[in-house]
């Protein structure tokens, strides 16, 4: 049982107790993601040229930033029981995916081998990847909501293991998808005898994502 409660308290809270200094105001880790998500659908809805392209991914960076101090701070927080860890894991994971698309897909807008079309195609992929994730925390959400009697202990912690997967397998997919986005500019770049500037953007595969 003292598991469970401290499952339910870090998952449902997720953030660092609060100082003399500054108090952290707790966050629900779902209204970020989904905040990010529906910024992204935003540029596929109503981006048509570079100028709105980076409009309305201003508004993703936005939120992005606004949840990063909550992301960093859970991520200090340590001496967790193994599945309130797992738990911990799961949110981070999602917060990672978020990451690898603000930051690569930013980078990308000033990358001339893109497009504003094909920018728009680039951001639905990351946008449906973002929403699988978040569809998953909600899941995970649920599950350890204590209204959710009908599960045992055992099946409950079954269920957040299978989310931790899930969710990892999510975050493989956005580094893939990152990769060969950067890998069609390396290409282009190179038919043009021009890869500097795309290292220079992107850097190397072993400092980068790809």
């Amino acid at each position: 049982m003292k598991q469970f409660i401290l499952l339910v308290c870090t998952a449902l809270m997720l953030a660092v107790a609060p100082s003399a200094k500054a108090q952290f105001v707790v966050t629900d880790p779902l209204n970020l993601a989904s905040g990010i998500v529906n910024s992204a659908n935003q540029i596929i809805q109503t981006s048509s040229t570079v100028s709105n392209v980076i409009k309305n991914f201003k508004e993703v960076e936005k939120v992005y930033k606004q949840g990063k101090e909550y992301y960093d701070k859970l991520q200090a927080v340590n001496n967790l029981v193994k599945d309130a860890r797992k738990v911990q894991q799961t949110v981070l994971l999602v917060g990672d995916v978020s990451e690898m698309y603000v930051k690569n897909f930013g980078k990308m807008m000033n990358d001339p081998n893109f497009s504003p079309q094909e920018l728009v195609a680039i951001a639905n992929g990351y946008s449906a990847l973002l929403n699988e994730s978040t569809e998953l925390l909600k899941e995970l959400k649920q599950i350890i909501n204590s209204s959710s009697l009908s599960l045992n202990d055992k099946d409950r912690m079954d269920v957040i293991d299978q989310v931790y997967k899930e969710v990892k397998a999510y975050h493989t997919l956005v580094r893939y998808y990152t990769n060969k986005n950067i890998s069609v500019s390396f290409l282009r770049a190179k038919k043009q005898n021009n890869t500097k500037r795309v290292l220079e953007l992107y850097g190397t595969s072993n400092q980068k994502y790809w």
